[in-house]
């Protein structure tokens, strides 16, 4: 295990810094671009039955009449982990609501107080549930589907990439090539409308998948829900496609490369077996690549299988952002939920690449 570096601990606090500062970026430009769209959120909720006295009602509970900056600062101190907030005034957009905030007080003062809370996403227009209860359900079926991708992409990907290294120009090679550029270049959603044509309606006798159905299937005789990881296959598939495809051609070329190597013909020298070159001494070295790819696919699936999940029916992030496109809370949230993943997983990895290697953090 390498031990921790000089200048090392500088490293990691820049890096922090630079995910914080993305992260008030990406809040200020969802905040900013919900805001100056054209829609009103209080006809939203009324829709038909609106009137003019119920609409300025609805816009001064949210906050709607305030002036612009106001909002902007209401919107960032709810989302923060640590805020401000009054505590005498219940008219104020800033007020300490028990309703809406699960908190711990780590400042108390006279009539306000800084605490320690879950970030606030606000409400739906429509439920009136919170938005964090909404992603809550929704996001752990998107994790198991961008693992579950990530994982059948890697299996199949390093075992053809190993042979297609081993038979390099032969037809398998040839035909492998062939399956990665597809697999590159056909989009996610027309890839999951062929997949469910093809193995749920044309085959489906002989696959028994269903073109639609999420993790959770309701009993066909009323005794509650029971986990149909059937319904997890074609998703998976149709999601791991594209990293697949990387990493065959990741695997190939850098073992290909790790097979050129001094140590390599020294082991053949030696009279080694094939196998015991290929998995103790080459497969080793050859995957470095391949797991740097594979942390910044794991961290596209979550945000890249919306189209995916809404083609499949797969109750995930990807249903929910695109069901409350008329619901701005739950799209600003879902929006902010994948963002703020994506930036913490880039941040692990920059650490785990600094700390392994001194090269990066210099």
């Amino acid at each position: 295990m390498p031990p921790i570096r000089k200048g090392m601990l500088r490293y990691i606090v820049k890096k922090i810094g630079y995910g914080l500062l993305l992260m008030l970026g990406v809040t200020t430009l969802v905040f900013f671009l919900f805001t100056v769209l054209p829609s009103d959120p209080a006809r939203m909720i009324m829709g038909q039955r609106s009137d003019l006295e119920t609409e300025e009602a609805i816009r001064k509970e949210m906050g709607l009449d305030l002036p612009l900056g106001v909002q902007y600062l209401a919107y960032l101190n709810d989302v923060s982990p640590i805020s401000w907030h009054k505590t005498d005034d219940a008219t104020s957009f800033f007020y300490l609501n028990d309703d809406n905030y699960h908190y711990v007080k780590l400042i108390p003062m006279k009539k306000s107080a800084i605490v320690l809370k879950a970030p606030y996403l606000r409400r739906s227009y429509q439920s009136k549930r919170p938005v964090t209860e909404i992603i809550g359900e929704a996001f752990p079926k998107t994790v198991l589907l961008a693992v579950v991708s990530i994982v059948f992409a890697l299996i199949v990907g390093i075992i053809i990439g190993i042979f297609c290294a081993l038979k390099k120009g032969t037809w398998f090679d040839k035909s492998a090539l062939v399956v990665s550029v597809l697999g590159m270049s056909v989009p996610s959603f027309f890839s999951a409308i062929l997949f469910a044509w093809v193995f749920a309606f044309l085959l489906a006798d002989y696959t028994g998948l269903n073109m639609f159905g999420s993790l959770y299937t309701v009993d066909d005789y009323g005794s509650g829900q029971y986990v149909n990881l059937k319904n997890l296959i074609l998703p998976a598939l149709t999601l791991g496609i594209r990293p697949l495809s990387v990493v065959i051609e990741l695997t190939k070329n850098s073992l290909l490369e790790v097979l050129s190597q001094d140590y390599i013909r020294t082991a053949k020298a030696k009279g080694l077996a094939r196998k015991t070159i290929i998995v103790k001494h080459a497969l080793k070295n050859a995957l470095n690549p391949v797991v740097t790819a594979i942390s910044g696919w794991l961290a596209g699936l979550l945000a890249g299988a919306v189209f995916v999940e809404y083609i499949f029916d797969w109750k995930g992030m990807g249903v929910v952002i695109l069901d409350g496109l008329d619901n701005f809370p739950v799209v600003m949230g879902s929006l902010l939920y994948v963002s703020i993943i994506l930036v913490i997983i880039n941040i692990i990895c920059d650490i785990i690449y600094g700390w392994l290697d001194p090269r990066v953090s210099l």
